[in-house]
C-alpha cells in the first residue's frame, strides 16, 4: 500500500530539520507541498529534486484527489507545509482526510512548531496548555475570543502577524494588564528575539518600537498555576 509522509520543516533555521525527513524527501516519489516555490528553496539547499505538486488552502481537496491517484498508482508522496508541522495553523488537515479515506497509510515525520518552540522557553506551561493558532483579524470577535480564552485559566498560545501583534497585546493589557506575557518573534532565524513581561509593559515596549517585523508566537500564562501554587502553600 502506498504512503503519504506529513513531513514536518524548520520553522526558520534550516538545520533544524531531520534526518528522517531528509531521506523521506530522498525516497518519495513527490512532493506535495503549500508553496512549490518556498519548498523548492529548501530542496535546492539539501540537493534533493523531486517532482512537485502544489497543495495550498485554495486547493487542499483537489490537490488531495491527484495525490489520491498516485498512491492508487503505487507512488509514494511527501507533504511540507512552508514552514514547520502540516496541520498545525498550515495546510495538511484536509490532505490527511482525503489521503485516509482513500484507505492509504499516512505516516507523520515529526517536525518543529512554533507553539512548542516558544513553549520549550517560557518557563510554565502547567498541566493544559490551549492552542489557538490565529485570531480572527476582527476586533470584536478576537477580543471577545480572548476573554473567552483568559477565563479558562489555563495558558493559551497564538499566532499573529506583524500588523496585528500591537493590537493583540493591547486587548490583552486591557483585559488583565497583569497576565504574564511571552512574545516570541522570528522564533530560530536570525533575528529571533524572545520578550517577557506583563501585558502592559509588553504593550509598551511593543508601542514604542519605530517598526515591526517577522511572526509573532505568543505565549499567555495561566492563572490556575498560580491558584494552586498558593492552595499548596496554606496546607
Amino acid at each position: 500500500m502506498s504512503e503519504l509522509y506529513i513531513v514536518g520543516t524548520p520553522i526558520g533555521n534550516l538545520d533544524d530539520i531531520t534526518f528522517r525527513a531528509i531521506e523521506t524527501f530522498k525516497k518519495v516519489d513527490f512532493i506535495a507541498c503549500e508553496d512549490t516555490r518556498h519548498t523548492l528553496q529548501l530542496l535546492n539547499h539539501f540537493e534533493i529534486k523531486k517532482p512537485l505538486i502544489s497543495c495550498r488552502a485554495q486547493n487542499e481537496k483537489i490537490a488531495g484527489e491527484k495525490i489520491v491517484k498516485l498512491l492508487d498508482e503505487g507512488h509514494s508522496v511527501a507533504y511540507a507545509s512552508d514552514a514547520g508541522t502540516p496541520g498545525i495553523s498550515d495546510p495538511g488537515a484536509v490532505l490527511v482526510d482525503v489521503v485516509r479515506a482513500a484507505n492509504h497509510t499516512i505516516v507523520p515525520i515529526p517536525g518543529p512548531t512554533a507553539f512548542s518552540t516558544l513553549v520549550s522557553a517560557a518557563g510554565t506551561g502547567g498541566k493544559t496548555l490551549i492552542f489557538e493558532g490565529f485570531l480572527s483579524p476582527k476586533p470584536g470577535r478576537r477580543r471577545s475570543r480572548l476573554k473567552e480564552l483568559l477565563a479558562t485559566g489555563d495558558a493559551v498560545i497564538i499566532y499573529e502577524s506583524p500588523f496585528r501583534i500591537t493590537k493583540l497585546l493591547s486587548d490583552l493589557a486591557d483585559i488583565d494588564s497583569n497576565r504574564r506575557i511571552v512574545v516570541g518573534r522570528e522564533l530560530t532565524k536570525l533575528h529571533e528575539e524572545i520578550t517577557s513581561g506583563t501585558a502592559a509593559e509588553l504593550l509598551k515596549d511593543y508601542s514604542e518600537r519605530n517598526s515591526i517585523k517577522g511572526e509573532f508566537a505568543v505565549f499567555i500564562s495561566g492563572t490556575k498555576n498560580i491558584q494552586l501554587s498558593d492552595e499548596s502553600a496554606d496546607n
